[in-house]
């Protein structure tokens, strides 16, 4: 329901694992829904049903040379690295860093990911691109507390060798005569803030660069939930594109409830498991009349009704 690039020891998982198949759980692995069961017959089998499938659509560059060869979602590069390093597969020498000029576009965890999973390859370099601007290293008037104090973050990925832009925007990519990256066109921005409005984005003149790149490796988060499972259930989205629960986690189908990114948009893990508790007492409500399952009340504390 949520992803933070916050590696969980694999014997931890399977201790929580254990604890929850003990209580009672099934889990049936390998089973895609609409494939190996309708959402007819699941809705025929069980009294309620939630969905908590993440918010998996990448975000694109519709810019040029997007399609070239060597521009990766980064959601498709760390993957493919953790398998290769468990041997569940060999690794695809499109995914392999080493003797490259890796530019990771997107500052948050995951594009940290990316670059430490570069340095580790033997990149050649590894420069991460930030549209936003550099954020200062305490907490500014704007973000007083007890709000998010935006500050800058280096990660012990940016420790091990990196080179960050702030306030930088890719406008293309250039490829090879083999359909392949091999520079990235940039200028750089501004952000104008206009009193009742959002900030605006400026290009400065004069400001256009190119940056010798083998493997862009674009970090810039998710849109959404797939749209095809929610679909065949029937199911309604917010205008954000995300799967419409109400304050009670319930869809437009009272049967079926939604949790996580899936109906809250890409978010953190924190949030993923708060999303868990506080459907899992609604739908305890919704099938028993009642529930004494913890659930947060205004304060945020965990409270029994």
């Amino acid at each position: 329901m949520g992803f933070l690039i916050l590696r969980w020891k694999k014997k931890i998982i399977d201790r929580r694992l254990e604890i929850l198949e003990a209580e009672g759980i099934q889990f049936q692995c390998n089973v895609e829904i609409g494939k190996k069961i309708t959402v007819e017959a699941l809705e025929k089998k069980y009294d309620a049903v939630v969905l908590a499938t993440g918010a998996t659509i990448k975000r694109e560059m519709p810019i040029p040379g997007a399609d070239l060869e060597g521009v990766v979602q980064a959601m498709d590069f760390l993957p493919h690295n953790n398998k290769a390093v468990d041997q569940q597969h060999e690794r695809d020498p499109k995914y392999l860093a080493k003797d490259r000029h890796v530019i990771v576009i997107g500052g948050g965890d995951t594009g940290s990911d990316c670059i430490g999973t570069s340095n580790r390859h033997g990149a050649k370099s590894v420069t991460n691109f930030e549209i936003l601007p550099k954020p200062a290293e305490g907490r500014t008037e704007e973000h007083p507390w007890p709000y998010w104090p935006f500050k800058l973050k280096t990660s012990s990925s940016h420790e091990e060798g990196s080179h960050r832009e702030w306030s930088i925007l890719t406008k293309a990519f250039v490829g090879d005569d083999k359909g392949h990256v091999k520079a990235l066109k940039t200028v750089e921005v501004q952000w104008k803030k206009i009193p009742g409005e959002r900030p605006r984005l400026i290009e400065k003149e004069g400001s256009e660069k190119e940056w010798p790149c083998d493997l862009a490796l674009l970090a810039l988060g998710f849109t959404g939930p797939e749209k095809s499972l929610p679909e065949q259930f029937g199911l309604i989205f917010d205008d954000r594109g995300n799967i419409k629960g109400e304050n009670d986690y319930q869809t437009n189908k009272k049967n079926i409830f939604t949790a996580g990114d899936c109906r809250r948009g890409q978010s953190l893990i924190v949030w993923a498991i708060s999303e868990g508790r506080e459907a899992a007492h609604q739908v305890d409500a919704y099938l028993m009349g009642s529930s004494v399952l913890p659930q947060k009340n205004m304060a945020g504390d965990l409270v029994a009704e």
